[in-house]
């Protein structure tokens, strides 16, 4: 059995006697480490091509982990970062390659939810995670991705990618582009709050989907968040809207055809329900979720449209209109809220005045 030689770098619990490859992310080498003391850890390569700061990433996550940690009862109920024979909270190796290692917590993850309750459970423990940092400094995190949520300036990332036109894709788009610019002011709101103070600067996942929710075998209950490279300053209104963009869809980020895209708002109130029983947030930002749904979406689009047009260096595809097809399928669902936006803020506000 081959043992990956970072793993003697960190304060485990025995000598590793076991190391296999682990789950199924596509971005960090993860492996499940077992030491001759029965204990489980997860250790993972740190990808710094897409993360190219991972000091800072560390900094943050480990940061974030150590202060839940002081206010739970229940330690499955976040992740517990274990520290090297050096003290800090990342080993890098000869190669410059960066590692971290944590608790093992036997549970399980999902994809999508395989009913209402499912998506609740990860609303509960996406409000848990906005609830119990509401006192961290957020403004003492670094942002690993500048400018991450910074619509205006997606916005204008994707003008120049139309002006340069590298792959000589623009005419294919024309459409798309139209929709997309014709929202741009009202997309650029939630940017413009943050900036005046409107909206209080939160801790904020960034990367809010089901899959990175641990669920518990027995219970089904939602146990931690996992999944910390993205934690930065940002506001409540992001990471709401990105668990709506992604699960309450009727299809696929990827579905090639349209039609079958919409918001689904009886998964809207499902979320709402669990992200408002477990975070504490302000007027404002309750007025503001509806709108979070919206510009997440949007951008999300307008980042599929710039990568397609650029030639599809960022994300990953299957095949080469990929990125377009994401795009269509955003700025579709985006284009729905639109029409659904009374409706859903007449659920939020519903279901605020019967938790208040």
């Amino acid at each position: 059995m081959h043992i990956e030689k970072a793993a003697y770098a960190f304060r485990m619990n025995g000598t590793p006697v076991s190391c296999v490859v682990f789950g199924h992310g596509h971005i960090n080498y993860t492996l499940k480490v077992t030491t001759d003391a029965g204990a489980e850890y997860v250790l993972q390569k740190i990808n710094k091509y897409v993360f190219r700061d991972p000091v800072r990433l560390m900094a943050n996550a480990s940061a974030i982990t150590e202060y839940l940690r002081k206010r739970i009862d229940d330690p499955r109920l976040a992740l517990h970062f274990i520290p090297t024979y050096q003290g800090k909270f990342y080993h890098r190796d000869e190669c410059g390659e960066f590692w971290r290692a944590y608790d093992f917590v036997g549970g399980f993850c999902l994809d999508m939810p395989e009913t209402d309750e499912d998506f609740y459970q990860s609303a509960l423990a996406f409000g848990r995670f906005q609830q119990q940092l509401m006192d961290f400094p957020a403004d003492s995190l670094y942002e690993t991705i500048p400018n991450f949520h910074n619509t205006i300036d997606r916005f204008r990332q994707l003008k120049e990618s139309v002006k340069t036109d590298s792959c000589k894709r623009l005419a294919d788009v024309q459409q798309e582009l139209s929709f997309a610019l014709a929202q741009e002011e009202l997309a650029g709101t939630l940017q413009r709050m943050r900036e005046s103070g409107e909206l209080p600067l939160r801790v904020t996942h960034n990367d809010t989907k089901l899959n990175n929710v641990l669920l518990d075998r027995a219970t089904r209950k939602s146990l931690c968040v996992l999944d910390l490279d993205t934690v930065m300053p940002g506001l409540s209104a992001y990471d709401f809207g990105d668990s709506i963009r992604f699960g309450a869809s009727t299809a696929p980020e990827d579905e090639p055809d349209v039609d079958k895209i919409g918001l689904d708002l009886h998964l809207f109130e499902v979320y709402t329900k669990g992200y408002l029983q477990a975070a504490d947030l302000t007027e404002k930002e309750i007025e503001m979720l509806p709108m979070g749904a919206f510009v997440i979406t949007l951008e999300t689009g307008i980042r599929f449209l710039k990568d397609y047009l650029d030639g599809d260096l960022y994300f990953k595809i299957a095949y080469p209109e990929h990125n377009l097809v994401r795009a269509r399928s955003q700025l579709k669902l985006a284009a729905d809220m639109l029409t659904k936006m009374e409706d859903m803020h007449n659920i939020v506000q519903r279901i605020a005045k019967e938790q208040a």
